[in-house]
């Protein structure tokens, strides 16, 4: 069972990183236009506004590999100071708590768009409706916390304390 779990983490972090690739290769080429136009005409309208919301995106998008990857910056100086099994302990309670802070970021992050759709918000600049970026941003929070609920489960369920 925790095997499909993994399984399952695994392919909706790859499958959020390639969007998030996608989403800052439009980021680069949208700067990259942005900067040749402002020099042979006039720049693009809403560039800031776009930048922002798609960095958003990438931001969110990524955290689901990089835990997978334990890509964040761990501090284990004091830990590793301690037996094998309250340092299972330790990062068991730790992915529990970081799973239940960003499933309750995903859940009113979500609750925010649901809100931004309802009343037909639009960004300043260029009005558009913004909530698919904020619902995205509330896939990546929830997407993590998937992750962070496996790892904890594989860190109970280990055979071997490490």
């Amino acid at each position: 069972m925790i095997d499909t779990l993994d399984y399952i983490s695994g392919f909706i972090a790859k499958i959020l990183t390639a969007l998030a690739g996608i989403f800052l290769v439009a980021m680069m080429l949208l700067a990259c236009a942005n900067m040749v136009l402002r020099a042979v005409w006039a720049p693009l309208q809403g560039t800031f506004e776009l930048m922002g919301f798609m960095g958003a995106v990438v931001a969110a998008f990524s955290l689901a590999f990089a835990q997978r990857k334990k890509a964040h910056i761990a501090v284990g100086i004091l830990l590793a100071r301690f037996p094998a099994i309250i340092r299972r302990l330790t990062d068991a309670a730790t992915s529990a708590c970081s799973c239940a802070f960003f499933t309750l970021a995903g859940i009113e992050t979500w609750k925010w768009a649901d809100f931004l759709v309802q009343t037909n918000e639009v960004s300043e600049t260029l009005q558009i409706v913004y909530h698919p970026f904020v619902f995205a941003a509330s896939a990546g929070c929830l997407a993590l916390a998937f992750v962070l609920a496996v790892d904890t489960l594989k860190t109970l369920t280990a055979e071997k304390v490490a």
